[in-house]
């Protein structure tokens, strides 16, 4: 899997949470996340999830107030991609017991935590919500 970003915005085009796997300037990141967020959050429900941008293919997914867009290159299956959203979704849900945007916004270093210990270097290392829980849980208890 090459994954290139993910970014948690909200409804309103709020970006509550983005995480790079290539070196963009701030100013590249600010572009490309308005550019993205505009287009993502301008269509309906009806539309499919997938939208070429640049020399990216965004897959995003909606949960209650938040989108869920991952950057990933042209070549990846666009149904993976869901399934990982999916997977980070459930696993904040039980990290959080029922996750929302105001856990993410209080808890965002925990948040960050979790998907280092799902993607390293735009790859998807690992998928068990046990695994992945399981050192962030050990810090929460040491703390």
């Amino acid at each position: 899997m090459a994954i290139r970003f993910i970014l948690l915005v909200n409804k309103q085009g709020q970006t509550r949470l983005a995480q790079y796997y290539e070196y963009l300037t701030l100013e590249e990141r600010r572009a490309l996340e308005g550019e993205i967020v505009r287009k993502c959050l301008a269509r309906t429900e009806q539309q499919c999830s997938f939208v070429e941008h640049r020399n990216y293919k965004i897959v995003y997914r909606r949960y209650a107030s938040l989108f869920f867009l991952v950057g990933v290159d042209n070549d990846e299956n666009e149904l993976a991609i869901l399934e990982f959203i999916h997977l980070v979704v459930e696993t904040m849900d039980r990290h959080f017991r029922n996750v929302c945007e105001l856990d993410i916004m209080f808890h965002l270093e925990t948040a960050h935590f979790m998907l280092e210990e799902m993607v390293m270097n735009g790859c998807i290392v690992e998928t068990s919500k046990t695994n992945i829980l399981t050192p962030i849980q050990l810090m929460d208890k040491a703390s």
